[in-house]
Parts: C-alpha cells; structure tokens; sequence
C-alpha cells in the first residue's frame, strides 16, 4: 500500500471515528495505519485514546509499550507492560518485552528472569532463545550465548539473526573460520545483503586473506544501498594490508556519503597520526570538535596528537575536555593524571 492510500484510509478511518467514537476497533486500525505510514507519534496518540475509552485493552497496553520502547522510553515502556501483565498474565509476549526492556537498561539479571518467565508459557522458542543469546553476548559470555544460538539453529537452521549472532560470537572470540560460515550461510540465503559481505570482508582481512577480503568488499559496495560502513571497513582492510593511499581514498569516500557522521573523520585522522602527519590528523579531529564539541574520542585522539607533538598544554587540555564529555571513563582520568604529573615534574626541573 502506497502513502496516498494509507492517507485515504487514515482518513476513512477518522470519518468512522467520527460517527461511532466508543468503537476501539476504529483506534486500532488507524494506529496500525500511521505504523505503516511511520507516523508513531500519532499511533502513540491513537493508542491513548483508545485506552481512555477501554483502560483494559491488552493489546493497546503491549503496543504502546512498544511504541515508549521504540522511542527509548523505558520507563513508560515498562510501565504499560505492567498494566498488561496485571490483565493477561500468562501474555508470553508482554514478559518478552520485559525482558528487553532490562536488556536494554543492562540489568542481565532481571532481563533473563522476564525471558525465562516468557519461556515458560506458550511463546515462540526461536524469539526468546535470540533475545537471550544477544543478552549473554552483550554481557560477553560467548559460551552461553553460543548455545543458545545453536538451539535456535536446531529449531530452524536459516534463521538470519542465529547465523548473524554466530558469525559476530566468533569474530569477537577471534575464530574467524566459523564465523565465515555463518556469515556465509546468510549469503547463501540473501545474496544481496551488503552487511553481510562487510562482516566477511572483515574475517578475510583478519585472516590476512588480502584479495578474497577485498573481492567481498567490492561486492559490498556494488550492492544497492548505504556505502558509508563498506567504505570504512574497507578503509581498515586496506590499512592493514599498509595500501595507505587506498584507504585514505575510502575514508574520503565515507565523508563524502555521510558528512555528517563523525566515525570516518577520526578513522582518517587515526590514519594520518599513526603516519605521523599529525597536522593532518588534528585538521580531522577539529572538524569533528567543530560540528560536534561533545564528541569525547575526538578530544581524546587530538590530545594523543598534541603529545606526540610534545604540545603538552594542549593535549591536557583536550584530555580535560575529554573527560568532561565523558566523565565516567576512568581509562580518560588515568591517561590526564598521568600527563599533569608529567607536565609538573618537568615544570620543576
């Protein structure tokens, strides 16, 4: 359905609003209308009408939820999740969501309660066993999570977000061999997924497999769609295999697709430093500063850069911003107490 027909049908809808303004029905299909417009503001306010005609709408209650999670509101999120559960206790669905909402608050212990509460009832195996493996992965027990990815594997082996989940397990454990054969069982499946050939450029760069990595990422950026990640990935292959001027090229490709986002102007300037052109690299930190002055790794790498130069007040200085744009980053603290002892010690020779 194209956006004028959804238009015609939203206003449809209101019209029957309109005429029989008790039917909750009326407010479900018109939420579900601005969903796939996504208008989810206006679905959150169909919702609430809704519920303020039948405060015990189940289904209202987990989609608003859903809606206050979608926009990182936990909090009212876990709150309409509640509501439902008073209602429907035994709604796998609603202790799903539960359970990603402390996902998602990294609360480890209280997300694998609401996910075990959800398996107990009559839920989907291969949704819970994602969300759990996913959780012990964010919390780095790769054994566990393991596990329960190969038990969504048992229930259906083409299941893209247990091979997707396996393939980034193993390249975190630096087992680049079976990650490539997840990663390749998603090729297999969906020949024309762009991230896919990154993640396996990746594993062949780290398996010093230099042209079969840059076949996957030439691919990568043939594909239809954002190139922005491929360049950058493929700026870093590039880099390992010391092709400097390619991977400087890259970085500058990146820029120029997303100008706005700031990973690509530090890569670059990163590059540049370990090259000991450091002007260069403070030109790419300072345009990151320039846009965004709260961007923590931009003042910590141009500290890195002022030392090298032996500019010591101005790398204490950045190190002091960086601190102050992040200041529960204790490895920032450890890095600007030791550069002022240092500064001290040499203002007193």
């Amino acid at each position: 359905m194209d956006s004028k027909e959804i238009n015609s049908q939203i206003q449809e809808t209101i019209m029957a609003i309109a005429k029989d303004s008790k039917n909750t029905e009326h407010y479900h299909t018109l939420a579900n209308l601005y969903g796939m417009d996504s208008k989810f503001d206006k679905m959150i306010s169909a919702y609430e009408s809704l519920l303020s005609i039948n405060p015990k709408d189940v289904l209202a209650l987990i989609n608003i939820g859903s809606l206050w999670f979608y926009k990182k509101d936990y909090r009212k999120a876990f709150s309409f999740y509640k509501q439902a559960e008073e209602l429907d206790p035994l709604n796998y669905a609603i202790f799903f969501n539960m359970g990603n909402v402390y996902a998602e608050l990294k609360d480890f212990v209280k997300s694998l309660y609401y996910y075990n509460r959800a398996l107990d009832l009559e839920s989907p195996l291969k949704d819970i066993y994602n969300a759990i493996a996913r959780l012990f992965y964010d919390f780095n027990n790769y054994v566990e999570a393991e596990v329960y990815y190969k038990r969504v594997l048992a229930l259906d082996k083409n299941d893209v977000a247990a091979n997707a989940g396996l393939g980034s397990l193993f390249m975190k454990t630096a087992d680049y061999e079976n990650a490539l054969i997840y990663y390749k069982k998603i090729v297999e499946l969906y020949p024309n997924d762009k991230e896919v050939f990154v993640c396996i450029g990746s594993a062949l760069t780290s398996m010093k497999q230099k042209e079969e990595a840059f076949d996957y990422y030439e691919k990568a950026i043939q594909l239809s769609g954002d190139n922005y990640r491929a360049y950058i990935s493929y700026a870093i292959s590039q880099s390992e295999f010391e092709e400097i001027d390619k991977a400087i090229t890259l970085y500058n490709f990146a820029i120029e697709e997303q100008p706005e986002c700031v990973t690509a102007y530090i890569l670059l300037g990163n590059l540049y430093a370990d090259l000991g052109k450091l002007d260069l690299a403070q030109e790419q930190y300072n345009k990151v500063l320039n846009c965004n002055y709260q961007n923590a790794i931009a003042h910590i790498s141009a500290g890195n850069a002022s030392y090298i130069q032996e500019n010591i007040e101005k790398a204490l200085i950045s190190y002091r911003d960086a601190m102050k744009m992040a200041p529960d980053n204790d490895e920032y603290k450890l890095v600007y107490i030791q550069i002022l002892d240092e500064y001290i010690d040499k203002r007193e020779k």
